[in-house]
């Protein structure tokens, strides 16, 4: 008797893995590029990358450099970034063994990350507020903001993987 099975050759996980990395990394900056249409927090209210760093004990306010003028806080930004890599190398790894996945182009995933972040975990590490302490235009610009980000992931998934995973029938 034979086990009809599917089998995932190597070279899908390598290739997932730079589509994850680059996916991961494009889209950190699409995420913040619609975060300035749209800030993501009423004015005032600290970042959440900033008070995660700050309660791990790591002096972010110091962890700044100076761009045309503008004070950058790199501890901010590589945590950003690095979110942002983590999240597309899962999502393309994973996308090669259960394509549900990438249920509507990716935004499936985005909205969940948002729920999972927002809504969970960063109201239990008091690192941000519970959705219910938001506003609509904060809640608009975190789901637009993410949606956007995830799409992203899939756009360069796509391109270096095709459409569907790529897999081998045994």
């Amino acid at each position: 008797m034979r086990v009809n099975a599917t089998v995932v050759p190597k070279h899908a996980f390598r290739t997932a893995l730079a589509a994850g990395f680059v996916g991961g990394n494009l889209s950190s900056f699409v995420k913040w590029g619609s975060e300035i249409l749209f800030p993501p927090r009423e004015a005032g209210r600290i970042a959440p990358p900033f008070a995660i760093l700050k309660w791990l004990g790591l002096g972010v306010e110091d962890m700044t450099y100076t761009f045309t003028g503008h004070v950058i806080n790199y501890g901010v930004a590589l945590m950003h970034q690095g979110f942002s890599i983590v999240f597309g190398l899962f999502y393309c790894l994973a996308a090669v063994s259960c394509p549900l996945v990438t249920l509507g182009q990716g935004l499936a995933f985005g909205a969940i990350v948002t729920l999972l972040f927002h809504g969970i975990l960063l109201p239990l590490g008091g690192w941000g507020p519970p959705l219910w302490q938001i506003s609509g235009h904060e809640a608009f610009s975190e789901v637009f903001g993410h949606l956007l980000w995830a799409w992203t992931i899939e756009i360069v998934r796509r391109d270096r993987m095709g459409s569907r995973p790529r897999a081998a029938r045994s």
